[in-house]
């Protein structure tokens, strides 16, 4: 499966500069109307394997960069809307400030449901970027203050040129040399950032699908490297006073080009256990995706075994196109198994909202989800079905002895008369003197 599993979404630093420029006169006027049929402009590249080139040239370490890797403070409390203990979701919808825009048109599309999760993605073109420059993540921010129970979920790519097609001897290299300490400073500079914006207990979703090709971030050309490099990357972040972050490490399901569990760098810095699902590869069911090697019920029993709660920053539609049964049981896996939080990607081919090509998946999310707020829609009890009365039966009790006054005498009539009467006749005494 590893042609199929991969990250269906692709970065284009044009595209994010433009985003940059316009943002602010974006925030002011609303996103597409529901059901546009927008397509982004960077729709999932075919699957392609590594091929040999000259690794990409690596800037010059920072001064501090020889320096240990700062300890670990004690672990934070956890963020605002997560301490709630129930189900958050939303959608990506886009990663700049039309995002945030349609967040408010999509609940409004969903009857009025609650979508506490704004989810966005730092641009892995450059470090610059992926320190959170100035201006990107501000709307986010704005978004998320305005209520506690919000969540922002950020991915963070763990190197630069994160889809630039580095060869697996690169991809080594760096991670080596991010395991050495060679790029804290610029996670540093990102903590920090997040901290000035006053949105301290982010979720980061660090180097996502790692298990997959498709990145530069990817574990598979050395997992021991990789997961040193995850580890300092938390530790760093982690040391910036005011921090409140969760990290979610969230591979895709099922095996891809390396098994995620070889990938996972250990419970002290792992806080969620995510998993990017799309309804792929084609002809695959639900209940296949479900029992896969590393699929969703691995998922599952891997977070529970480590005490770890599991989310969902990726899902949606793909290789079998409108697929209402995959949305359906999605949906319902979801609801049974209460992941911290789950955004579906909404956009073509993947989305319901935004696109038009699966109306009848969007149906199906649009029932579920309409008007939801934090906990799954009640059910409505099936209603109960009559029964037949069962036919009586003969009392086991002896009927009472009649009892007569001791001022009368039983007439004999007969039986038939007796059961007319429902009893003997009892003839007072005194029945001559009654009226005198």
């Amino acid at each position: 499966m590893a042609s199929q599993q991969r990250r269906p979404r692709a970065w284009r630093p044009a595209v994010v500069a433009a985003t940059v420029v316009v943002a602010a006169a974006l925030a002011a006027g609303p996103g597409f109307a529901a059901g546009s049929g927008v397509v982004r402009l960077a729709d999932p590249p075919a699957p392609r394997p590594s091929a040999p080139r000259t690794p990409t040239a690596t800037p010059a370490p920072a001064a501090s960069a020889a320096s240990a890797v700062p300890a670990a403070p004690a672990r934070a409390p956890q963020p605002g809307g997560l301490t709630k203990g129930v189900p958050a979701f939303g959608a990506y919808l886009d990663y700049g400030a039309r995002g945030v825009a349609r967040i408010a048109e999509l609940s409004q599309w969903l009857g009025g449901a609650d979508l506490r999760v704004g989810h966005t993605y730092l641009p892995g073109d450059r470090w610059s970027n992926i320190e959170g420059a100035h201006g990107f993540l501000d709307v986010w921010a704005d978004w998320r203050t305005e209520r506690d129970d919000r969540m922002l979920v950020l991915n963070v790519p763990m190197l630069e040129s994160n889809e630039g097609g580095v060869p697996d001897s690169g991809v080594r290299t760096l991670l080596r040399q991010g395991a050495a300490g060679r790029f804290d400073h610029h996670f540093k500079a990102l903590a920090q950032r997040l901290v000035e914006l006053k949105v301290p207990d982010t979720v980061i979703v660090l180097g996502w699908e790692m298990n997959g090709i498709t990145y530069t971030s990817r574990c598979g050309p050395d997992p021991e490297a990789w997961k040193k490099y995850w580890n300092r990357i938390v530790t760093t972040m982690r040391s910036v006073p005011g921090q409140k972050f969760r990290f979610d490490f969230a591979p895709t399901r099922g095996r891809d080009a390396i098994p995620w569990t070889q990938c996972y760098p250990g419970d002290d810095t792992v806080d969620i256990l995510g998993m990017d699902s799309y309804d792929q590869p084609s002809g695959l069911t639900f209940d296949q995706q479900v029992k896969e090697p590393y699929g969703l019920q691995e998922h599952v029993d891997f977070a529970k075994a480590h005490g770890k709660p599991i989310s969902y920053p990726e899902w949606g539609l793909f290789r079998n196109g409108d697929n209402a049964e995959y949305m359906r049981r999605m949906l319902g896996w979801m609801d049974e198994h209460k992941p911290l939080y789950n955004t579906l990607t909404d956009y073509c081919p993947h989305g319901v909202w935004q696109c038009r090509q699966n109306p009848k998946s969007s149906a199906v999310y649009r029932s579920v989800l309409s008007g939801r707020t934090d906990e799954p829609a009640p059910t409505t009890p099936e209603p109960a079905k009559p029964t037949t009365p069962a036919p009586p039966q003969p009392s086991t009790t002896p009927p009472p002895t009649q009892v007569h006054p001791t001022e009368c005498a039983p007439v004999e009539l007969g039986d038939w008369v007796e059961h007319w009467l429902g009893g003997k006749l009892c003839l007072r005494f005194d029945w001559w003197s009654r009226d005198r």
